[in-house]
């Protein structure tokens, strides 16, 4: 499971467009952790690009709210708590403070996918 992240940055790497190289920085750190027991790298705080700090909080997100065959998705406003309890240890307080502040955006796209999908389903 581990390996995934340097075997996609591997995929992408050198890259000849900026959106590759960014999926490679992407790729290779998004599971870093701003207090450094991420891996695959052990990377913490600002040394952690960018990039990968946001997509960070989302696939985290992302895979708290989504079912899995080894869990049920969590309730929405659980997922949006468990980020934030995370803010400085799992996460960058910055990205997470931007999160916050966009809530009622992302909760307003959630709804609207929803509502989609029951509509579609």
């Amino acid at each position: 499971m581990r390996q995934h992240v340097s075997i996609g940055a591997r995929i992408l790497e050198n890259g000849s467009s900026d959106v590759i190289r960014t999926a490679e920085l992407i790729a290779q750190s998004h599971h870093e952790r701003w207090d450094g027991t991420g891996y695959p790298d052990r990377l913490s705080g600002t040394d952690i690009p960018v990039e990968a700090r946001v997509v960070a909080i989302a696939d985290v997100f992302d895979a708290l709210c989504s079912e899995r065959p080894y869990k049920q998705a969590w309730p929405v406003a659980d997922a949006y708590r468990e980020i934030a309890s995370l803010s400085g240890t799992h996460f960058d307080p910055a990205c997470v403070a931007a999160f916050e502040t966009r809530w009622p955006e992302i909760a307003a796209l959630l709804a609207a996918t929803e509502a989609r999908t029951r509509l579609a389903g």
